[in-house]
């Protein structure tokens, strides 16, 4: 037997829950993967627009962690963003000042860390977003990922080995 249907004041109530809470930490995700800020912004909407067509398989599975699988969502949105032929013209060199104002950073060293977190491979970079500027344990990064948490642990400690690597100098293999 199928479950009643959700009305739509409930759905209305819970989007506007997600966009209050979710919204800032979605946009700083987007425009650090995709480095433009208006492009970061469409990823925003288009993000929560997905969220609201599958309202329906969020309902039915249950979904644990909201944040998480609104990131796994904004994370695909930014992916689909890459493949397409405008995302090839797009300046991806942002300068420092644009991106600390999506990442805070304390001090010019935070803010070389910031770009150097930019400059990792995708997978890497996510990961560390994720964990470290989301807040997000490494179950729910994982989940955002849709990666194993071991995949996602071992993510995060290569990307931790090649931070160190730019900081403190030395050659690291690519894995």
């Amino acid at each position: 037997m199928e479950q009643a249907a959700v009305p739509s004041y409930v759905r209305e109530q819970k989007m506007n829950q997600w966009i209050e809470t979710y919204a800032d930490d979605i946009k700083k995700i987007c425009f650090v993967y995709l480095a433009d800020r208006s492009q970061a912004e469409d990823a925003l909407q288009d993000t929560f627009l997905k969220a609201w067509k599958s309202m329906p398989a969020y309902e039915r599975k249950g979904v644990e962690n909201d944040k998480a699988w609104l990131m796994r969502i904004a994370i695909n949105v930014c992916r689909d963003y890459h493949k397409t032929g405008w995302f090839c013209h797009v300046d991806k060199h942002q300068d420092m000042d644009t991106i600390a104002a999506y990442i805070p950073a304390k001090d010019e060293q935070d803010r070389e860390l910031v770009m150097d977190i930019c400059n990792l491979p995708a997978k890497y970079k996510q990961v560390v977003l994720l964990y470290y500027y989301q807040g997000m344990n490494m179950r729910e990064a994982a989940q955002a990922l849709g990666i194993p948490a071991s995949t996602a642990q071992r993510r995060l400690k290569k990307a931790e080995s090649l931070l160190k690597a730019a900081w403190i100098g030395g050659e690291e293999d690519d894995a």
